[in-house]
């Protein structure tokens, strides 16, 4: 079976095309009737969809899985426990499921990815749904310990208060980029010209 374009993928750190590749392959291997079970990286195939957000998928893929494979490879099922942790939103649990395992060296640079893009997506959510939170629930979200979140929060702009122990969130600005359509400019500057005279 070749796996070259996973391999090319995973040596250029293209993450978010692993998930694709192993579906793709996965179609043609079935299409062809060859028995892929047994070889099939299930752990990067699963970590490659939770690379890109698709719980769905890694669970549907999960749910395929053959039981001797689950029983066989402890990666497969330390993978899912991530998927796990994922779909019902424990988002501590998500980096106790990263760091509980022993990865493999093929699978240790997707996990770190996983890991380092969870934690940004994790400081999104903080950043668009609180105004100020405290230190423990943001070392919580973020996966790290409490002096560790806060300085990198406050990396990131936030204001921290050492006496209620709470952070003041720092809304990014939105930036808008406006395109001039001089066909509006001119409507508008009618518009305007027509209600003064």
């Amino acid at each position: 079976m070749d796996f070259s374009p996973l391999t090319d993928a995973m040596a250029s750190k293209l993450y978010d095309k692993i998930a694709d590749i192993c579906d793709q392959l996965m179609l043609q291997v079935a299409a062809e009737g060859v028995a892929f079970e047994d070889e099939w990286p299930y752990a990067i195939h699963l970590l490659g969809h939770l690379y890109v957000n698709d719980s769905n998928s890694a669970r549907f893929l999960w749910k395929s899985i053959p039981s001797a494979i689950k029983e066989n490879q402890p990666q497969v099922v330390a993978a899912w426990n991530i998927g796990q942790r994922l779909w019902t939103r424990d988002y501590a649990g998500v980096y106790e499921a990263i760091r509980g395992f022993e990865w493999s060296e093929e699978a240790q640079p997707l996990v770190a990815a996983f890991s380092e893009l969870y934690t940004k997506r994790m400081f999104q959510l903080l950043l668009s749904a609180y105004s100020t939170i405290s230190i423990q629930d943001t070392a919580l979200f973020l996966g790290m310990n409490e002096d560790d979140a806060t300085n990198y929060v406050q990396q990131l702009g936030w204001l921290a208060d050492p006496a209620s122990r709470m952070l003041t969130v720092k809304k990014q600005p939105i930036v808008t980029e406006q395109k001039l359509d001089p066909g509006k400019l001119q409507r508008l500057t009618e518009y305007v010209f027509h209600l003064e005279h």
